[in-house]
């Protein structure tokens, strides 16, 4: 029967390989340099859950819990703290901020309550706040930062009154930008495209559409109709270099009729 490997043979493989008699690559890996790696290991598991393959899934929840035993060692190397600290951690914070599961809080029914009780929970654990915003990672994508900056002010009532208010501002913003093109203002015009971008997602979150996700389907429906189009010049014989943008136009016009 195949050996089956666990966690802590895991643990003692990341260990090995770190090791003097290990793998030179891992060796000089540090937690600044597997960053790159780390994201993109969870956006190839971000793939893999919307695709619902469960095969690809199992392979990308490993390669990131490569990276959770990968940044643990180095830790551990450097004297900070090793994989139990972090397994520790975890487990002592799910069973604090869960009273209604752990302990003898019987007023929490419901997500809504939970929801309302994270905050207070963690402040408990040392972690208040100085300010709304604090704890929303400044390492995030802008746009799912743009919408938790958002969402955090909202709570306060530091929101726009009707969808009137921001359909107006999106105009501003844009003749804001009209403004920045004619005087040619490189600078000028990457901060007002910025601040439309942030418009932008003011209006989904106040229509109560995820823009990230929304986002996402429009970037799936573009590349949908640009491969057919590729699709279709490859049957005719043509190059996509070799066609006019009118030509171009015709067939993305078709994948549009055919609900692409």
């Amino acid at each position: 029967m195949e050996k089956k490997y666990t966690f802590n043979d895991l643990v003692e493989i990341m260990k090995k390989l770190r090791s003097p008699k290990g793998c030179p690559w891992d060796q000089k890996q540090t937690h600044e340099s597997l960053v790159p790696y780390l994201i993109e290991e969870t956006y190839e598991l971000v793939d893999a859950i919307k695709e619902k393959d469960y095969e690809n899934m199992k392979e990308e929840l490993g390669d990131l819990l490569l990276q959770v035993v990968f940044h643990s060692q180095i830790a551990k190397e450097r004297g900070k703290f090793n994989i139990s600290d972090v397994v520790d951690s975890i487990a002592k914070k799910l069973v604090f901020r869960h009273p209604h599961v752990f302990g003898d809080r019987d007023d929490i029914k419901n997500s809504e309550d939970v929801l309302r009780e994270w905050d207070k929970l963690k402040e408990k654990e040392g972690k208040k706040r100085e300010s709304l915003l604090d704890g929303i990672p400044k390492s995030l994508p802008p746009i799912p930062r743009a919408y938790k900056l958002q969402k955090r002010v909202e709570k306060v009532g530091f929101d726009w009154s009707n969808y009137s208010e921001i359909r107006e501002k999106l105009v501003e913003e844009l003749k804001e930008i009209d403004d920045a093109v004619k005087k040619g203002k490189k600078e000028k015009i990457e901060e007002e495209i910025g601040d439309l971008f942030f418009m932008v997602v003011n209006l989904a979150r106040f229509l109560d559409i995820n823009p990230e996700i929304a986002l996402q389907k429009a970037n799936d429906k573009f590349e949908k109709r640009f491969r057919y189009i590729e699709e279709e010049a490859r049957k005719k014989g043509k190059k996509l270099e070799e066609m006019s943008l009118e030509e171009m136009e015709e067939l993305w016009q078709e994948a549009k009729k055919k609900m692409l």
